[in-house]
């Protein structure tokens, strides 16, 4: 279980909140969090038309801006997580030590503007069947949230699943996928 608040290894960005109620498109219960490998505990995602949410049974959790979320698959590469999911990309950094939200593009180090600090969840349902209405459901919710510096962002979703490890019949890394875009990555035969 994570606890709120600064205690011993807790991530402070949880927070407690009511569960999302107008425009939910898929409820996902029993949906366990990982942020960055670790794992947040179990809890049900909420897929609304205003953001991503996850809470655990205790009611902390956290929410995602569609803004923020730079890319979505299922992954079914058991050697990248054993288990199936919904892999989210993030533009945002959240750290244990904070006692903010995550940081935004506006509030980072302006030291480097061409790196943007990035967040990897993944949310492991219980039921894998699952994961096709999560996908469906986030592609939903994306498309009402375009990316005003993305001139091409109209066009980066077609309505069919993109499967990034069975492209070509090959494994690939996940990380040179960038904002819908697929890039060819290096595989060793």
């Amino acid at each position: 279980m994570v606890e709120q608040g600064g205690g011993g290894g807790a991530m402070s960005f949880l927070k407690r909140f009511p569960p999302p109620a107008d425009g939910v498109r898929h409820q996902q219960p029993d949906t366990e969090a990982l942020l960055a490998g670790r794992s947040l505990g179990s809890g049900t995602l909420y897929i609304a038309e205003s953001r991503l949410s996850w809470l655990e049974n205790s009611g902390v959790g956290f929410s995602l801006d569609y803004p923020t979320i730079s890319l979505h698959a299922v992954s079914r590469d058991l050697s990248a997580y054993p288990r199936e999911h919904l892999y989210v990309m993030v533009n945002a950094k959240f750290e244990e030590e904070t006692k903010e939200a995550p940081m935004t593009e506006e509030e980072g180090d302006d030291s480097d503007d061409d790196v943007e600090p990035i967040a990897e969840f993944r949310f492991v349902p219980s039921d894998k069947s699952a994961l096709e209405a999560m996908f469906s459901a986030m592609c939903e919710c994306q498309a009402l949230h375009p990316d005003p510096d993305d001139e091409d962002s109209d066009n980066d979703y077609e309505g069919d699943e993109y499967d990034v490890e069975a492209r070509d019949g090959m494994e690939v890394d996940i990380a040179p996928v960038v904002a819908g875009q697929f890039e060819d990555a290096e595989v060793d035969h």
